[in-house]
């Protein structure tokens, strides 16, 4: 029987990412620690740098 496809919500996005981002930490023991495919960490690395530009611009302030 197939199991059901895992949702993350997008804290824990944000922390698997940012956990990525600071580079102590190989993308093979950050996945390993939250229980998520590799490919899945890269994933959300890239997302994150990509948009990181979007968090300080563009709002009125």
């Amino acid at each position: 029987m197939k199991s059901k496809r895992r949702r993350h919500d997008p804290e824990f996005k944000a922390r698997v990412a940012l956990e990525a981002l600071k580079g102590v930490k190989t993308i093979q023991e950050i996945a390993k620690e939250f229980d998520v495919h590799p490919v899945q960490v890269s994933e959300w690395k890239k997302t994150m740098a990509q948009n990181a530009a979007s968090a300080f611009g563009g709002g009125v302030a």
